[in-house]
């Protein structure tokens, strides 16, 4: 099986401490992500619960991410790139 390269951004602190946890399983972090990426599709889930603490931030993205697919499957929307989706991404963390 080809081996690829993944990179995950996370907080300097979180790293350490995630770091230093996992030496302390007896493994690296990257052993670790694999872990988490092979139970992920595993067991065709996420292996944890993941809560929205605001019931009403939750619609609120369920209901514009159905707008967009909406407006995509009507063919409303310009078929982006991958490119050009980090692109509009990276403006947007800029704030342009």
């Amino acid at each position: 099986m080809a081996q690829v390269s993944m990179t995950v951004r996370m907080d300097s602190q979180l790293k350490a401490q995630f770091d230093d946890l996992c030496a302390q399983f007896g493994m690296s972090s990257n052993t670790a992500m694999n872990v988490f990426a092979n139970a992920v599709v595993r067991k065709r889930k996420i292996p944890f619960e993941i809560e929205v603490d605001n019931r009403s931030i939750y619609d609120k993205g369920i209901s514009a991410f159905n707008a967009i697919r909406a407006k995509a499957e009507a063919g409303e929307l310009p078929d982006l790139t991958l490119d050009e989706i980090n692109e509009e991404i990276r403006l947007y963390r800029e704030g342009k």
